[in-house]
């Protein structure tokens, strides 16, 4: 598929010229790999914040099970007598 733009800064351009003359690549070689890790980049931010709401969830849901565990230790101690070992 063929891309055009137009109106681009002369500044911008001679600088996209000299980073592809860098890699030894053509201007149109490097816009076209610009545009391909562009349109994959949101694809990537958007696992990345699930993955985090995800962490944020189990970590939410660790900590109740850690009260959860304390109150039922505390409700052994209380029926037996006996002490637990709390993990380091």
């Amino acid at each position: 598929m063929e891309i055009k733009i137009r109106y681009v800064d002369p500044v911008a351009l001679k600088k996209i010229d000299k980073i592809a003359k860098e890699k030894k690549i053509s201007r149109q070689e490097f816009l076209k790999g610009q545009i391909e890790t562009l349109a994959v980049f949101q694809e990537q931010k958007d696992r990345e914040a699930e993955l985090e709401r995800l962490i944020d969830r189990n970590i939410k849901m660790m900590e109740r099970c850690a009260v959860a565990i304390e109150i039922i230790n505390g409700f052994i101690r209380d029926m037996t007598g006996v002490r637990l070992e709390q993990p380091e």
